[in-house]
């Protein structure tokens, strides 16, 4: 009785799981019905040949008593195609559930100061050093690169795909940006965009620059990450004496021509201020992050690599119930009538 309840409980709970593939065994079906009619017709010859003629065309064939017709097996084999594409199943099985992998979002400033020359060869070229750095220990996090200037652009949604991210950041410069300008605030709000849309809750967003002309915009477009509990990270790129008290540096004035690398080149020059520290501090502080010099990259990829795991293993507490699929049995005999209906001389 046990087991006739259990047959009972299967057969209540068989579907499949593609259902809309059942549609072609009639049609399939019916196609092989058709074929087996034009091949005893003579294939569609005998509108073309004389009957006497087309009969003395024809190769001796195999008595009947010898002689099978494949159409049967055709149409049998068919049906085991379609009905395991539709995927019958009647036992759920347990699967381990995993959250979301982590979200990055790199915003890297390409204002006309990021070509000052303070940090060899130029801000812009060791802001990329250090993308390339972070890319390198993306262990199975997204990553998404936002530039901006005096407006921000997108160039690469979140994404797991490092190689395209890599290509996409090794030409950009200040040079590329239709119009100068250094607000930080849209970048941000474009991060938090591209965190939204992927799903992904919490998430990092590294900003890569040496200040920005909108603190105020820029710390509230912080605080909003922070409070969907994103970390807000600052790398500050400047030279090793970057401060509040250092020098004026040399910048390039963009408006002359353009290197093989992208990078601005000029006889000319202006002076530029170096990094703000205290300026960058307080985006990291409405951001929940810090601020890293060019010098602590290290402890950067080490604090965003340390939310990775947590992030990307397996969730111990829940667990996904899934059907298994059967179709998969019905590829052995699938399997024998096509080598069966390989027989020479059948076709």
């Amino acid at each position: 009785m046990a087991l006739i309840a259990e047959w009972q409980a299967a057969l209540a709970r068989f579907h499949f799981e593609r259902p809309w593939w059942l549609l072609a065994v009639p049609l399939l079906l019916a196609l092989a019905f058709w074929l087996a009619r034009r091949s005893a017709a003579g294939g569609g010859w005998s509108a073309l040949i004389d009957a006497p003629l087309l009969e003395a065309l024809r190769l001796p064939e195999p008595s009947a008593a010898t002689r099978s017709s494949p159409w049967p097996w055709l149409a049998l084999a068919w049906t085991l195609a379609v009905l395991a594409l539709a995927g019958p199943t009647w036992q759920r099985e347990p699967a381990a559930a995993n959250s979301s992998p982590d979200g990055w979002v790199l915003v890297l400033d390409l204002s006309p100061s990021m070509l000052a020359p303070d940090a060899a060869p130029n801000r812009v070229s060791r802001a990329r050093y250090a993308i390339e750095d972070v890319l390198r220990a993306a262990q199975g996090a997204r990553i998404g690169l936002v530039v901006f200037s005096a407006e921000p652009y997108t160039v690469t949604p979140l994404t797991d795909d490092v190689a395209t991210v890599r290509g996409l950041t090794s030409p950009l410069s200040p040079g590329l940006m239709p119009s100068h300008g250094d607000r930080l605030g849209p970048a941000l709000v474009m991060a938090q965009q591209l965190l939204e849309r992927s799903t992904t809750r919490g998430g990092h967003v590294v900003v890569l620059t040496d200040g920005y002309a909108d603190p105020k915009e820029a710390n509230a477009a912080a605080q909003a990450l922070r409070e969907r509990s994103t970390t807000v990270d600052v790398l500050a790129i400047g030279g090793a004496g970057s401060s509040t008290t250092a020098g004026p540096t040399a910048l390039p004035d963009m408006a002359q021509t353009t290197g093989a690398d992208g990078t601005a080149l000029s006889d000319g020059s202006s002076a530029i201020e170096p990094v703000d520290r205290t300026l960058l501090e307080q985006l990291a502080r409405a951001g929940a992050g810090r601020v890293f010099g060019l010098g602590e990259i290290p402890a950067l990829l080490a604090q965003l690599q340390a939310q990775v795991p947590r992030s990307a293993t397996t969730l111990s507490d829940v667990e996904a119930v899934r059907w298994r699929n059967a179709g998969v049995w019905l590829l052995p005999p699938l399997l024998l009538l096509v080598a069966l209906l390989a027989r020479r001389g059948w076709w």
